[in-house]
């Protein structure tokens, strides 16, 4: 049914739940799963975050990218990663279109009323927007 699987991540305890449904999904369907992590480069965040500060969020993204492709290799899940810098709902969207993703897997942190309206909902833009299904799965607080 789907032969590239993407979850993004973000190294957060509501990503890390999404993962027993992907890996489980990618044994069923015998699937590739692609581990993305994105390094928020936006305007938002151009105040906050520096050179440095880029280069620290980029190393801890290979970090969690590594381990999680780690954990997928171990259940036997042909698993890849990639640690890419932008705004990442945009990101998700284009490495889905260029590794030719069939399904986006994404943990959703359940903000609601103000906070998500002033935080935004990088999933809820990707729900919106995606060509493929997306499988969000609700995080525990």
């Amino acid at each position: 049914m789907y032969d590239e699987i993407l979850l993004p991540v973000d190294g957060s305890p509501a990503a890390e739940q999404a993962l027993p449904h992907v890996f489980d999904l990618a044994v069923r369907c015998d699937a590739t799963v692609h581990v993305l992590f994105v390094v928020n480069t936006t305007r938002d965040n151009a105040g906050i975050v520096g050179g440095t500060v880029l280069e620290t969020l980029e190393r801890e993204g290979n970090r969690v990218v590594d381990d999680l492709v780690e954990r997928g290799e171990r259940r036997g899940i042909e698993t890849v990663g990639a640690v890419r810098r932008g705004a990442p709902h945009d990101v998700i969207l284009d490495y889905a279109t260029e590794h030719g993703v069939g399904v986006i897997a994404m943990a959703t942190h359940g903000r609601t009323g103000v906070e998500r309206v002033l935080l935004g909902s990088v999933t809820e833009r990707v729900v919106r927007t995606a060509s493929v299904p997306v499988l969000t799965v609700r995080a525990a607080e």
